[in-house]
């Protein structure tokens, strides 16, 4: 339980700073030009448990089981990631007036890559720190 409970803040505290860089400040202008007209302030109500449970799908499908090794946690990170985003990307693209490719493309691949990043720190910080407390 220990071990899980590690994993679950070490990929939160990863994942978390490394999304909001990228939304907060990288891609912040490119969203904005693409559809700006549609953003509007981060509802946190929503915000907080998409990320709570988001980490909790990373564990339980990427770096949580007892197999996991920092290149299958790589691998499923990316392939979870662009899962998850391509999920609500095409949604968002079948269903929304003003998305657009750029927005779509760009997302699906910083999920991917933000999802693959975060589970194999996360792994690796765990399997670092787990055994010293």
């Amino acid at each position: 339980m220990k071990r899980y409970a590690i994993l679950y803040l070490a990929t939160f505290l990863i994942l978390i700073p490394l999304d909001f860089l990228f939304l907060g400040t990288i891609a912040k202008n490119f969203f904005f030009d693409q559809v700006g007209d549609m953003l509007g302030e981060v509802r946190l109500s929503a915000a907080i448990p998409f990320y709570l449970l988001y980490v909790v799908g990373v564990l339980v499908f990427v770096n949580g089981g007892r197999d996991a090794t920092w290149s299958s946690t790589l691998v499923y990170g990316a392939l979870f990631g662009l899962f998850c985003y391509a999920t609500f990307e095409l949604t968002a693209m079948s269903l929304l007036k003003h998305w657009t490719w750029p927005v779509v493309a760009l997302d699906i691949s910083w999920g991917a890559f933000m999802t693959a990043v975060s589970a194999t720190l996360g792994l690796l910080i765990t399997n670092w720190l787990a055994p010293k407390l």
